[in-house]
């Protein structure tokens, strides 16, 4: 059986590409045994990880209204837009599962704002979990409990293969980031202007106050930093397959078309098949050669 762990990277609306990858790996005849997220990456771990097919994740999705997600959270918590409208949702379609429940291990990541460390999320609910690693510091509010004030996890961890490794460590890796590399030499893509996911009249109210170019320059800046981290904790932390849709130009609270998005990741996924396959072998081997010194 080629079972594997893998790890999903934030990256907002980019997000949606993952999607696309769980499903190619599937058709490709792989298990996938362990699932780790951050950000947009640990809510579409928590979909799979209770049974949801990529199929079913990706008609969920594909059925919100993008426009209607958000709504304006400046009069009572330290954020520009709230989640509610998310906490409702995913009420509903996690139906207060826990970790515990899941059909396959998973776990996410998040930022501990009072002691700035980071946090492993795998035990109690799952609902709580998303809301805490897609908590993008400032935009949405900190997921607050006694003991913690939680963030995106991709403040720290973009991609966590440290966490897949955790759940599954006899497996190989395969992680998929959501960002290319900053170079001197290369562009950077602005992501397109959040008035696309946020209603009208939020917008004019925002507006005023100067708050939506604010985000926008607060977002890119985010971004940027996610994409020098995300190079530093892969430098240190590989993953056996690193897969990389080409995402490019889409900004994190971008309204987007989700099956493209979801071709696009199963496009990258398909490019990088055949070196799955040799890192399996390699993979097998290994452990043909422990298990036979045993003896």
């Amino acid at each position: 059986m080629k079972e594997i762990a893998v790890a999903l990277g934030g990256g907002g609306a980019r997000g949606n590409a993952h999607i696309g990858v769980l499903r190619t790996l599937e058709n490709a005849g792989y298990q996938i045994s362990a699932i780790a997220g951050t950000s947009f990456g640990g809510l579409v771990a928590a979909f799979y990880a209770v049974g949801y097919s990529p199929d079913e994740i990706e008609a969920i999705f594909d059925g919100i209204d993008q426009k209607k997600l958000y709504e304006l959270g400046l009069h009572n918590k330290p954020a520009v837009l709230g989640l509610k409208k998310i906490d409702q949702w995913l009420d509903e379609k996690l139906k207060g599962m826990n970790f515990e429940e899941t059909r396959i291990p998973c776990a996410m990541t998040a930022a501990n704002l009072l002691c700035s460390c980071e946090v492993t999320l795998k035990s109690g609910a799952l609902k709580n979990a998303v809301l805490a690693t897609i908590a993008v510091p400032g935009i949405f509010p900190p997921y607050k409990t006694d003991e913690h004030y939680l963030v995106d996890g991709g403040i720290l961890n973009p991609v966590p293969v440290s966490l897949a490794r955790e759940l599954a460590p006899d497996l190989p890796v395969v992680a998929v980031a959501l960002t290319q590399p900053l170079s001197p030499s290369s562009s950077y893509h602005l992501p397109l202007s959040i008035s696309l996911v946020i209603p009208d009249s939020i917008i004019k109210r925002i507006t005023r106050l100067n708050v939506a170019q604010a985000m926008n320059v607060f977002l890119q800046s985010v971004d940027m930093s996610n994409r020098t981290i995300t190079e530093l904790r892969l430098k240190n932390e590989p993953p056996d397959i690193l897969i990389r849709p080409d995402v490019e130009g889409i900004g994190l609270l971008d309204e987007v078309d989700v099956p493209t998005l979801a071709r696009l990741g199963e496009d990258a996924t398909k490019t990088i098949l055949p070196d799955l396959k040799l890192v399996m072998r390699r993979s097998q081997g290994f452990f043909k050669f422990l298990f036979g010194r045993k003896k």
